[in-house]
């Protein structure tokens, strides 16, 4: 039996923590990431520092032994490097990970988990340029 105790309880969880409920749903599209207008949507400011999971596909590497990829919405032959944040398309997403980088196939679509950062960050290794990345990341097939 459900007390009003337990309603609110469950209601305010809900309110708090609305990337959670969305996460339970499955790996995030990278579009969802953005608004119509490029901004960054609700969904993203609600998970910013928060573990997350997104399904893409892993563009080519930029250099051998990197410790980050980029993650597209469709399969790419080759890396979608950017110049300046001015330029940041609304279908990758940076991905940076502990390990060396275990190359996959351009064209088989993986879900990588890590911590979402937004806000421009230059790499100081490769100079790439991103406006919104996961940290501490895994990916897998």
């Amino acid at each position: 039996m459900l007390h009003r105790r337990h309603m609110l309880a469950l209601t305010g969880a809900i309110l708090i923590a609305p990337g959670l409920v969305h996460a339970q749903k499955g790996p995030i599209k990278i579009r969802d990431l953005y608004n119509k207008d490029g901004s960054m949507s609700d969904l993203a400011l609600s998970l910013e520092g928060e573990r997350a999971t997104f399904e893409g596909f892993m563009a080519p590497p930029l250099k051998a032994d990197a410790q980050f990829f980029v993650l597209t919405k469709r399969p790419m032959a080759v890396c979608p490097f950017c110049e300046t944040s001015a330029e940041w398309p609304d279908d990758i997403l940076a991905i940076y990970t502990k390990r060396t980088v275990d190359r996959i196939p351009f064209n088989v679509g993986i879900d990588t988990r890590g911590v979402l950062e937004i806000g421009e960050y230059k790499d100081p290794d490769t100079g790439f340029v991103s406006m919104v990345r996961l940290t501490d990341a895994t990916y897998g097939r």
